[in-house]
């Protein structure tokens, strides 16, 4: 299990034929194509590996059912398990693409639109698959040899992998996809180049091709070598290696939301003076910084600090620093109340600030005591995907789109309490007097945020209502309750 706790992110991507379409699965009948101009929910395809043999995987649909080839070649989507027709074998190409080869039958699979099948014995262009990942763009990477994260370090001018938790947000990378190739982007909007410095524009020695080894990802430069951390600091950049060993494997990691909180005082919730929380400092450091991990099932977040102990009720309901592991009173109910949130703990109390600034879960009911003001510090770039696709700003107008498989980057600031969302332009968002999203405003409006699921948030305009993509993809400023099209992935 790596430091931050985390299981790596299951690797879900499109496949692309050499006409430019995405390998789709349809609802119905459980046929596969070649048809799809873009990347939507029937084109994400999830790499299963084998039990015994790493080098065979299985490729799983939206619908749970896998990719099948008999010795005839002929293609279906239908088995519900990893029988023996659903082996294949990935034959990485120089330019990136993959060839799948059936491994019963060793035949390749390719074709365009519904004329898919398994039967050539050689690879051409027809054969080979770009792939285009459907994971969310921004997480942490870890070095599986080093058990390292990557972070920005602005002294050195570099990416080292030399942190136990990817703490802060220069932990977080964006994969940027442009033309079959990705770029590794940091916080401060700088591509990786494979001679490991940091520059502001992309170009051929900052594109690296994906490939994938065993369930981990290795990155392949223009040259044809692989980025690995090196030196004491792990400077990221390409070494020798002309085949990932180790030293040039890497897990994505989900980036957890990482916080600030702000009592009814005026000061900083923090662990500076010791083990037990208190709302005391002025200013913000890795100290007043926690992170909100929200358990999947049950909604309930865990606090963890840079350390990486939790919070936990301790007797007299005080709240301590001092958990190794989540338990029962590790984990918190978080109750959103406009711009603010108030605690719950497992003794069934809320947690209020006392006039010494300590923190103790104490209340029975809400009041300005028991509320604390949140602000998310690790998404200054923030990309949006909702059950339909990425927002992304509109060609010919000044709304944005909810139903987009390529994405836009939004800056989020935080001033008052409140968030606003700054478009490419430098224009702001607003929700204008149709409930419509738009993306071109002078001045800030706020919004307000709601960290409710895990990887997923709510985001509430000015007049309380959420924002939510309605059915034809328009981002809308209307949403009344909390559904599938009101959650975003960021």
């Amino acid at each position: 299990m790596p430091t931050n706790g985390n299981l790596p992110l299951k690797l879900q991507f499109g496949l692309i034929n050499h006409e430019g379409r995405y390998l789709t699965a349809e609802s119905f009948g459980f046929k596969v194509n070649a048809s799809a101009p873009s990347l939507k929910k029937k084109q994400v395809w999830t790499l299963e590996q084998d039990s015994k043999d790493c080098h065979v995987v299985y490729l799983r649909s939206h619908l749970g059912r896998y990719l099948a080839s008999d010795k005839d070649g002929k293609v279906s989507c239908e088995a519900d398990g990893h029988n023996s027709d659903c082996r294949f074998l990935i034959v990485a190409q120089s330019d990136g693409r993959w060839a799948l080869q059936s491994e019963p039958n060793l035949r390749f699979f390719g074709g365009s639109r519904d004329y898919l099948s398994c039967f050539a014995q050689f690879i051409s262009d027809t054969e080979l698959w770009a792939v285009h990942l459907a994971l969310h763009p921004q997480a942490n990477l870890l070095s599986v040899a080093r058990k390292r994260y990557a972070h920005l370090s602005t002294e050195d001018g570099e990416i080292a992998v030399d942190m136990n938790i990817p703490w802060g947000v220069a932990a977080l990378l964006t994969l940027v996809y442009m033309d079959g190739k990705y770029c590794l982007k940091t916080c401060n909007s700088r591509f990786l180049s494979n001679d490991g410095k940091l520059l502001t524009q992309s170009g051929r020695g900052t594109a690296y091709t994906l490939e994938f080894k065993c369930g981990k990802l290795a990155f392949k430069d223009c040259e044809g070598k692989y980025l690995s951390p090196m030196g004491p600091t792990g400077t990221l950049r390409s070494g020798r290696c002309s085949k990932p060993g180790k030293d040039e494997l890497f897990d994505l990691e989900e980036s957890h939301p990482q916080v600030v909180l702000t009592a009814a005082n005026g000061r900083f919730v923090s662990i500076r003076q010791g083990v037990s929380l208190a709302a005391n400092q002025e200013d913000e450091t890795d100290m007043e910084t926690f992170q909100l991990e929200i358990e999947k099932e049950t909604k309930k977040c865990t606090f963890r600090t840079s350390q990486g102990n939790y919070w936990a009720l301790v007797a007299h309901g005080g709240i301590q620093s001092t958990a190794t592991v989540v338990s029962v009173d590790t984990q918190f109910s978080v109750e959103w109340r406009g711009q603010k949130v108030a605690l719950k703990a497992s003794n069934g109390k809320y947690i209020c600030t006392k006039k010494n600034g300590q923190l103790l879960a104490v209340s029975d009911s809400v009041a300005e005591d028991e509320l604390l003001s949140i602000k998310m510090i690790n998404r200054p770039m923030l990309i949006l995907r909702g059950q339909n696709g990425f927002i992304c700003h509109h060609k010919n107008s000044n709304t944005l789109d909810a139903s987009r498989s390529i994405y836009d980057i939004f800056t989020l600031q935080h001033s008052n309490g409140a968030y606003q969302i700054k478009g490419v332009s430098g224009q702001f968002w607003y929700v204008n007097s149709s409930l419509v999203v738009c993306s071109d405003g002078e001045v800030p409006e706020d919004f307000s945020i709601e960290l409710l699921e895990r990887g997923r948030l709510a985001i509430r305009g000015k007049n309380g209502k959420y924002l939510r993509g309605d059915p034809g993809g328009l981002l809308k400023g209307d949403g009344l309750t909390l559904n599938n099209s009101v959650l975003w992935e960021y």
